[in-house]
């Protein structure tokens, strides 16, 4: 009842004022004291008639009253109109003009009212430094930020914690960590947005001793804080340490629990380790608490769903958001989604129903539609949409859409065409474009066009073991093994070593790590003896393993030997030793899954009757009856 009796009192004012005559301006600004933050546009600008009609211009200081009236009011057009009408504008209406565009975002904007002010002779105070400094540090702008510094200090507004805290937060902003940490330590009033600001930064920069040092020294510790700290592991990788201080938030003697920014922080680190029970008892954790009815949770589990290999918990999450809340990213997680499991046809569809349902696309939508294509063979289609992008959809191509486009035809056999498109692009071709003209090669065995791109990555990517082995191998099967010598040569002079082959799989929510050859697992005995005896089964059932991946100057039985050791199938052998028949297998593999390991659990699939779900660098691969869903195009 408090809102309509609140309109009701604001009505009995500014009715009286709508009938009297010409009154002094000042009368007005009470009334729109009042108005400013209630949201009632139409009052003000009847009132605001009202004045005009009677001749009456707003001096500078019921204009700032205005200003701000209007730009709480969502009226940012109208603020800037009548500032501009007042010649000779004071220090609050400078300040109100400054808040109304920062809260707008037009930092630009921001920093020429708040120039403007001072070749009026105003310096500003503790009301104008804190918005002026949040636009240098959005708009990077360290030198602004420097002399809005000293300017605070010839005011003497250094000390007051709101500047003091927005000068922390510029700094950090503006990767001057020193200049931040500095002035952190030898201020003597630090609120909590201070410590924040830190945190944040360090973490931002990969200083992790640091921020983690900060945390602990808190004596006040808010939400923002443990978000913090939970946002800035996962950014760094560390994955583990998120999940672990979520758990403690979680834990029933902790006085503050995980709000929606916490959990659009922890869910990548779930999506990052391929952990899908962590992320299945997150969204438990959304449902119980009504987080799960913010459309931005939805698209970041559904993110998670699709990045942990369940395409179908992906697809529920996406179905879950209404019409209107199924914003450009909330599409673009979907064709992305579709796209990595190798459902080319299913993210053009969805694209299609994007387009249909008037939401513009992006140029992650079309890098996302493009991979989708190119990962399922669809040539024509792929092309049709990389020559619409800007013709049809103002999109400008960038690198990885040329990425894409040229692995789309590589993956064709279509090189001497990718290798022109390459020519004829208006960028200059990165590691992105040259890694995908490699890697086809290496499928289409064309070695003329393998070492043409492998110079180019060579150059762009020195340290890059994995091109140096690539050309290598593709030396050893066209037997010219002076090149390969060479080649490793190279490798040993520049101190460079073989990225090692990892993967990782989930059993009971605890992930196991397995790394080429691995032979320190508890279980690796067992493991072992496992694919011992696996050959000779998946051979009766037609596997022949393709010795091509394995070294190539050993023995055929040591090729054979070293392909059984390959960490995807120690990884899928501890699953098939761990978990119940019948339960589906999720494999993560730090590099591309190896050709024969594809075949050989393609068999495994059938003679288990299993599900195993290998996630690699480029994309998933679901292995079910003998069969994968990539239809051995990848």
């Amino acid at each position: 009842m408090s809102k309509p009796l609140s309109i009701h009192r604001l009505r009995s004012l500014v009715d009286p004022l709508l009938v009297q005559g010409p009154l002094h301006p000042s009368a007005y600004a009470p009334i729109f004291d009042l108005l400013t933050g209630c949201n009632l546009l139409k009052l003000g600008q009847q009132l605001h008639a009202h004045m005009a009609l009677r001749g009456l211009e707003p001096n500078a200081f019921l204009a700032a009253k205005m200003v701000a009236m209007y730009a709480s009011s969502g009226d940012l057009d109208s603020a800037v109109f009548l500032f501009r009408r007042v010649e000779n504008p004071n220090q609050l209406l400078f300040n109100s003009m400054i808040r109304a565009y920062t809260r707008y975002g037009c930092s630009m904007k921001t920093i020429q009212v708040y120039c403007r002010m001072h070749r009026f002779g105003s310096n500003g105070d503790n009301f104008t430094f804190p918005f002026v400094l949040k636009c240098c540090a959005d708009l990077s702008d360290i030198r602004m930020g420097r002399c809005v510094h000293g300017v605070s200090l010839r005011a003497g507004c250094e000390l007051d914690m709101y500047v003091g805290t927005s000068l922390i937060d510029m700094y950090m902003k503006c990767g001057e960590l020193c200049s931040a940490r500095k002035l952190f330590d030898t201020t003597s009033e630090r609120d909590a947005s201070s410590w924040n600001a830190l945190i944040n930064g360090y973490m931002k920069v990969g200083d992790i001793c640091a921020a983690e040092s900060l945390f602990r020294r808190m004596r006040c510790k808010n939400i923002v804080s443990w978000t913090a700290l939970v946002s800035g592991y996962t950014q760094n990788g560390l994955a583990d340490k998120a999940l672990s201080v979520f758990d403690e938030m979680l834990r029933a003697e902790s006085e503050i629990k995980p709000n929606w920014v916490t959990v659009m922080s922890i869910l990548p680190a779930c999506a990052h380790s391929a952990a899908l029970d962590r992320g299945r008892q997150i969204h438990d954790y959304t449902r119980r608490t009504g987080l799960d009815s913010n459309p931005l949770i939805q698209i970041a589990l559904a993110a998670m769903y699709a990045k942990c290999g369940s395409l179908v918990d992906a697809r529920r999450c996406f179905f879950n958001l209404k019409a209107d809340e199924r914003s450009s990213v909330a599409w673009n997680t979907m064709i992305t989604a579709y796209a990595s499991h190798g459902y080319g046809t299913e993210a053009v569809s969805a694209f299609e129903e994007m387009i249909k349902s008037g939401v513009c696309p992006d140029d992650v939508t079309f890098t996302g539609l493009l991979s989708g294509c190119s990962h399922s063979g669809l040539i024509d289609t792929g092309l049709k949409y990389f020559h619409s992008m800007k013709a049809v959809y103002s999109v400008e191509p960038k690198v990885e859409h040329y990425a894409c486009v040229v692995d789309l035809l590589g993956r064709a056999g279509r090189l001497v065409e990718a290798k022109e498109l390459i020519g004829r692009m208006p960028m200059k071709a990165g590691p992105s474009i040259w890694g995908a003209l490699l890697a086809a090669s290496r499928k289409n065995r064309n070695l003329e066009i393998a070492e043409m791109a492998a110079r180019e990555l060579f150059v762009l990517e020195p340290e890059n073991s994995g091109n140096y082995v690539l050309l290598s191998n593709m030396y050893a099967e066209a037997g010219k093994w002076m090149e390969v010598d060479n080649l490793r040569a190279t490798l040993k002079i520049q101190g460079m070593k073989k990225s090692p082959g990892g993967s990782w799989i989930e059993v009971n929510g605890k992930a196991h790590l397995f790394l080429g050859g691995d032979t320190l697992h508890p279980q690796a005995k067992e493991i072992y003896m496992l694919l011992e005896d696996l050959p000779s089964k998946i051979k009766a059932a037609g596997y022949t393993p393709d010795t091509s991946f394995a070294l190539h100057d050993v023995s055929e039985e040591e090729k054979e030997q070293n392909l059984t050791t390959h960490s995807e199938k120690l990884a899928v052998a501890f699953g098939l030793l761990n978990t119940n028949p019948g339960v589906a297998l999720r494999v993560t593999k730090n590099l591309r899954i190896c050709g024969d390991c594809h075949t050989a659990i393609k068999f495994i699939s059938k003679i288990y009757q299993r599900e195993i779900i290998v996630r690699d660098v480029n994309r998933f691969h679901h292995f079910k009856d003998g069969f994968c869903s990539c239809r051995d195009y990848w």
